[in-house]
């Protein structure tokens, strides 16, 4: 599948009020001017000869076959596979776990997360459209904690590039923290004294505030369609390890914060993937769980401190997407103003939620039946896929069950310590950033503070 053969498709807003855009246009503005989120007008499909092809294939070049459906000739496809080579040099385990049962590994990348896969090729995309254009980019971004490492990780050192990072002080771990504040340059890292949801809400203001668009702001967050493309290909790439044959089944069993790794999945299914179910685990914010039990959507805020950090949403950006393919409108603020079919998504999706003593439970029991380490996120994908297992007998009609574990567990070495006896390994890069000094601004949960700061910076 070259892109040549490929039309590219454009790029609608899920509040439907903005015009449809380009690829390019979408991952350079982010956020749409209506203020919803860029989806793709037409979703390209994966053929089963193509399926059969990724068996074959090492990560990299499924993901330049997987993007080139999306993209067509925007990039071309030799420049779409040398991007791909470069962020993808590490490895993708997949672990066996039991009877098709498997850890799929997101945590081999520089900044041991998942979101080094979508943060450093959507990085080099950036990177290709402005060193074509000679033009600089701000990137603003917010983090409730390994996004802000990835992504700053990512456009680290770039010339055309800077980083601004929000996180809220008190609900990062130290390794998060000092994975963003040790990089300094063109990384700017600013700590809110309020919650993700309210750094996030900031982010959002900024990129509508009049006053701001002298600055050429841009989003690195899972609301950009540069992020979320590069989430479908690690599904693509499980499936092709676990599955007997293309066009056979498999079960994700996902993690599920701010919905952009779900969404990854969702979109992958909708390019012909055959995912049989995906699990949503979630932590105690449950707002997606419920809305799938009662059919009622209620925003949790503020959202609830868990282990499992990363996934403290109490409304995810994504869901207007989610909405939006089943056929519904949400707008930014989570008001349902069209239903989606929710019986569908029934269907599709078991939302289960997970609270933090089943999680440390889940971490302990792993550990010393099957001597496998998870940290917190990991274990709530783990607990979900038990759940569903206990309910359906998927061994008896052979379908895989792939379990994603998003962060090292060396990023959580209290917790893994508290669950198993024992300390986790901690990866190379996250070794090297406790010799650094760290450098980043204290800010008021005030959106003016935040204004003047970026105005200060970039004016």
């Amino acid at each position: 599948m070259a892109g040549s053969e490929i039309k590219a498709t454009g790029y609608f807003s899920t509040n439907l009020s903005a015009p449809k855009v380009s690829f390019e246009e979408a991952l350079l503005r982010g956020l749409a001017p209506d203020k919803g989120l860029y989806m793709p007008e037409h979703i390209p499909t994966i053929d089963e000869q193509q399926q059969a092809a990724f068996h074959g294939m090492a990560y990299y070049e499924i993901a330049a076959h997987v993007l080139s459906a999306f993209l067509g000739e925007t990039i071309p496809f030799a420049d779409l596979t040398a991007m791909c080579r470069d962020a993808y040099t590490f490895d993708v385990p997949l672990e066996p776990a039991g009877d098709n049962l498997f850890i799929l590994r997101l945590d081999q990348g520089p900044t041991a997360s998942f979101k080094d896969f979508a943060a450093r090729l959507m990085a080099r995309m950036m990177n290709y459209f402005m060193a074509k254009e000679k033009r600089h980019l701000v990137i603003l971004t917010a983090t409730s904690g390994d996004t802000g490492s990835a992504v700053a990780n990512a456009f680290y050192g770039l010339e055309h590039i800077d980083v601004v990072v929000l996180f809220p002080l008190r609900e990062v771990s130290e390794v998060q923290r000092r994975q963003m504040t040790t990089l300094h340059g063109n990384v700017h890292i600013a700590g809110i004294d309020g919650k993700f949801d309210h750094c996030q809400a900031l982010v959002k203001q900024a990129f509508t505030d009049k006053d701001l668009a002298r600055i050429p702001l841009s989003s690195a967050n899972s609301i950009n369609i540069g992020r979320l493309l590069p989430q479908t290909v690690y599904y693509w790439y499980a499936a092709s390890r676990v599955c007997s044959r293309p066009g056979s089944p498999v079960i994700f069993s996902v993690p599920s914060g701010n919905f952009g790794n779900l969404m990854g999945g969702v979109l992958a299914r909708e390019t012909g993937l055959p995912v049989q179910r995906f699990i949503v685990a979630t932590n105690a914010n449950k707002e997606v769980p419920e809305y799938l039990r009662t059919g009622v959507y209620q925003i949790i805020s503020p959202s609830l401190m868990c282990l499992s950090s990363a996934m403290n949403v109490g409304h995810p950006s994504n869901m207007a997407r989610l909405v939006a393919l089943y056929g519904g409108v949400m707008d930014e603020k989570g008001n349902i103003l069209r239903q989606p079919d929710l019986q569908r998504m029934r269907n599709d999706f078991l939302g289960v939620s997970v609270t933090d003593e089943e999680t440390m439970q889940t971490m302990t029991s792993v550990w010393k039946e099957k001597e496998i380490i998870l940290e917190p996120h990991g274990a709530v994908a783990w607990k979900g896929a038990m759940e569903y297992l206990h309910k359906n007998n998927t061994h008896a009609q052979d379908i895989p069950v792939v379990v994603i574990e998003t962060a090292h567990p060396g990023k959580f070495p209290d917790e893994v310590k508290e669950a198993t006896g024992t300390l986790p390994i901690l990866p190379e890069p996250l070794k090297k950033i406790f010799d650094k000094d760290e450098q980043f601004d204290e800010l008021e949960n005030q959106y003016p503070a935040f204004k003047n700061y970026l105005l200060k910076m970039f004016s």
